[in-house]
């Protein structure tokens, strides 16, 4: 019984001919001399019709259950009018089956596959494989798979060669932590699963490999949240002899390819705005805006620096600031309680309260207005955008805690309120010009905003001579941002020996560190680097975004769970002493 089509492809153009279908019963309906059968596949479902006409078909309905494999062959005819379903393509047809087979039995699953269901997600991840049957999750995957096969073709059509470049490598102090892999050859000694494929691109430009591509498997040991995994699938682009205007406008083209190719649309590369790191910091916050919003953050420090509310004054005189959003029509929506939520919330980004205050015709209404004289609360309402309705809600403090709780709060408030602009489903912009350092608390150290090979500005580059400070430098790096998520991460990268060493040095690399860490890649700046540059997209991000998602681990085959575990598989696993032996490592018992 060999397939002739699919069943979910079936519709009326199939009418009054016969096909062979294959499948997994998604239900089945008893009815003695009649039993309806919904066959599903990866294109979708098909009712099939068993009757006394075919009894040897209907006897093997009889034993057909949920999730069952099966195949049969029939007509295609058209259902009564009554029972005509508009939601799924073939639902104004039924096949009159002729003959059946049941090709594999099942086990009652323990949950329903079908999209919507009430499944804890642990669960879900442990029978993943019955998961993935689930309409939604087969177009999510369908999904990633177009964003590849367009990636290839534009990168192909555009003179980019595919190369690979190892999964075990050298491990390079870059900035998360490596995935360490153990080598039995070499006692002692470690391979590190590749962060990116960054230098290895590099020394393909030093090839004379001038338009390198490749589709890559990246690795950090990082904590885990909604947009992150611990391995994950990157689009990795380089170029040589391009300037950064020309390979963002290179991006644009090739964004636009993949928008048209996946979800049909055309997007306006035109129209995609180019933000500085400073002013997307200044206005949303965030150096990943979500530009559907039409609110943002306005600085208020002048007009309350000798304010009677202590807390703006004083936050104003020992050097931070004070900044708010006006979110339109939120007066009405959050009560005093609600607001108390995303008080207690933004407490994890160093908060100490949050302090509100409402629009009406009349003024200001909140517990701070009555610090407020009638002129400065005009001067508010005025600073702030604010209209009549307005929940003006602010921030005071270190500069880093405001934006970031104020870009908390424009996010979550937008959600809220329904306030995302539906009629910018895309919202793409470029943000350029970033610090090439930034302080991480974690390391408690500066350490390189994008990696340690990024260019600095032309006229920056004096900051990095000795007696200067380099933390004022800022790179020729671009990141492309889509609906409030970083797409990918690009620069112009360091292609001379004599800045590249001045970089490491600002970073705290002695020369000797330096080339133990990075040798081979300074060794092959001595024999002639081209200038060169590119980026990477994230292909997990993109397909979340793209299939409507909230967490890449929907679009992913077999992902790990938020503790990185793999409940199908239950990796990572304790393994055999006899292998630990052979590696000569030694594990402590768990307790």
């Amino acid at each position: 019984m060999k397939r002739t089509t699919y069943a979910g492809l079936i519709d009326e153009s199939y009418l009054d001919q016969t096909v062979t279908l294959s499948g997994w019963v998604q239900k089945r309906r008893d009815f003695g001399d009649l039993i309806f059968v919904d066959l599903r596949d990866r294109e979708g479902i098909v009712q099939l019709t068993f009757n006394a006409t075919n009894q040897s078909a209907l006897t093997v309905a009889e034993d057909m259950r949920s999730e069952y494999v099966v195949a049969v062959t029939g007509k295609v005819i058209k259902r009564d009018e009554s029972q005509i379903n508009d939601k799924i393509k073939s639902g104004a047809v039924e096949v009159d089956v002729t003959s059946a087979k049941i090709l594999a039995t099942s086990k009652t699953p323990p949950f329903y596959i079908e999209d919507n269901v009430n499944a804890n997600e642990e669960l879900k991840l442990q029978y993943r494989y019955l998961d993935l049957r689930r309409p939604e999750m087969q177009k999510n995957l369908r999904v990633r798979s177009k964003i590849m096969s367009s990636a290839m073709h534009f990168m192909d059509t555009h003179d980019f060669i595919n190369i690979e470049t190892p999964i075990l490598a050298k491990s390079t102090p870059e900035g998360a932590r490596d995935y360490l892999v153990p080598s039995r050859v070499f006692p002692g000694s470690f391979y590190a699963l590749p962060q990116s494929p960054q230098l290895f691109k590099q020394l393909l430009m030093g090839a004379g490999f001038d338009r390198y591509f490749q589709i890559a498997r990246a690795f950090r040991d990082e904590d885990l949240r909604g947009d992150r995994q611990p391995e994950f699938t990157q689009m990795d682009v380089e170029t040589s002899f391009m300037t950064a205007d020309e390979i963002r406008a290179l991006v644009n083209e090739w964004v636009k390819a993949m928008m048209h190719d996946v979800v049909n649309f055309d997007l306006d590369t035109t129209t995609i705005p180019t933000l500085t790191w400073q002013e997307s910091m200044d206005r949303f916050g965030t150096d990943k805006p979500d530009l559907r919003i039409a609110y943002e953050i306005h600085d208020l420090s002048d007009i309350v620096s000798n304010s009677e509310f202590g807390v703006f004054a004083n936050a104003v005189k020992a050097g931070g600031v004070v900044k708010a959003i006006a979110v339109p029509g939120g007066a009405d929506h959050y009560s005093r309680k609600d607001i108390d939520k995303l008080a207690q919330y933004i407490e994890r980004f160093g908060a100490k309260g949050l302090a509100w205050l409402k629009v009406t015709d009349d003024g200001l209404t909140g517990p701070i207005a009555k610090f407020f004289k009638p002129e400065d609360s005009q001067a508010l309402i005025a600073g702030v955008g604010g209209q009549t309705g307005d929940l003006l809600l602010f921030g005071a403090g270190r500069n880093g805690v405001v934006s970031a709780t104020l870009d908390y709060l424009r996010r979550q408030t937008a959600a809220d309120l329904d306030l995302v602009d539906k009629t910018n489903p895309w919202a793409f912009a470029w943000i350029v010009d970033w610090p090439l350092f930034e302080y991480s608390e974690d390391f408690d150290r500066w350490i390189a905003a994008h990696h340690p090979f990024t260019m600095p500005n032309e006229e920056d580059l004096h900051y990095l001579d000795d007696g200067e400070d380099p933390h004022k430098a800022h790179a020729q790096s671009y990141d492309l941002v889509l609906n409030g998520y970083e797409l990918g991460s690009g620069s112009i990268r360091i292609h001379r020996m004599d800045i590249q060493e001045k970089m490491l040095k600002a970073l705290g690399f002695t020369p000797e560190k330096a080339h133990e860490a990075f040798g081979f890649l300074l060794e092959g700046m001595e024999y002639g680097f081209p200038p060169m540059g590119g980026i990477a997209l994230g292909l997990d991000r993109l397909a979340m975004l793209l299939a409507g998602q909230e967490n890449i681990r929907e679009v992913i085959a077999f992902p790990k769970n938020s503790r990185a575990t793999e409940p199908m598989t239950e990796a990572p696993t304790r393994v055999e002493t006899k292998q630990l032996n052979e590696l000569g490592l030694f594990v402590p018992e768990a307790e």
